[in-house]
């Protein structure tokens, strides 16, 4: 049985998971899905083409699920979806993709805090950290288990890589690659992110390949073709290993050096 406050508005068509929580003012628009025990606090706003997956927490005057603001919008029915037992904090905003269809994602288990907004057609990973004010241009990729710090700026179209860690007011520019740490308005790669790694259960063979691949990839000047060779090569193959390699290989925008 769900939990309604007698304030809050539901539209027309809504469909709500059993144990759902609405609190005081609290608005689910018409059409939105809503998993089982999931909670919309004090003045919640979930509206548009959005399903929220099960066990989820929405803060008060976070809004999920509003139209676009991609002056390329033409119409039709873009949204949002967001995965199980992700928490979004107080103010936070998630916008629905641009084209018709398209849906702007956020996976599951993960934290987005006060303030932070992310813009349309993003695609945001399981287990990802949003800091305060953190700023998701449109079209931006964030794979698992990413960490990004306050106040940071992520630009259309760019990638940050699982389980990279982007220090705060860092402006990303670039793609950041897999399992690195970087920092900086003018953002540079300043290490691997080894508590990362062992916090992720990833075994130390695995995090020793991934330091040498730093230090072929940032330590030795190499060119990013050369260096992606030697790390073929010289390296034993890991799946963290050539996940890095994939990336970098597909990067459109450059990554950052």
């Amino acid at each position: 049985m769900s939990n309604i406050h007698p304030t809050a508005i539901i539209g027309k068509g809504a469909l709500l998971g059993d144990g759902v929580v609405l609190g005081p003012y609290s608005i689910v628009g018409p059409g939105v899905k809503i998993g089982e025990n999931t909670e919309l606090m004090a003045h919640a706003v979930v509206d548009g083409n959005t399903t929220i997956g099960a066990e989820c927490v929405i803060h008060p005057f976070a809004r999920i699920g509003g139209p676009t603001q991609d002056l390329k919008f033409k119409g039709g029915i873009p949204g949002v979806i967001v995965g199980d037992k992700t928490v979004i904090r107080e103010c936070v905003t998630i916008n629905a993709a641009t084209n018709d269809g398209e849906m702007t994602q956020v996976g599951s288990g993960c934290l987005l805090m006060a303030y932070s907004h992310i813009a349309h057609a993003c695609k945001v990973g399981n287990g990802v950290i949003l800091a305060n004010s953190v700023q998701l241009a449109g079209d931006v990729v964030v794979e698992d288990f990413a960490t990004i710090e306050g106040l940071c700026g992520v630009v259309q179209f760019r990638r940050v890589g699982k389980m990279a860690f982007l220090g705060a007011y860092t402006k990303a520019t670039k793609d950041v690659p897999p399992f690195m740490i970087a920092d900086g308005l003018d953002i540079q790669i300043r290490s691997y992110n080894k508590i990362g790694l062992e916090r992720r259960g990833i075994s130390e063979s695995s995090r020793a390949v991934i330091k040498e691949a730093y230090r072929i990839l940032y330590r030795r000047k190499l060119p990013v073709a050369e260096a992606l060779e030697k790390m073929k090569n010289e390296l034993p193959s890991t799946p963290e290993l050539q996940h890095l390699i994939d990336f970098i290989r597909t990067s459109k925008m450059g990554i950052v050096r």
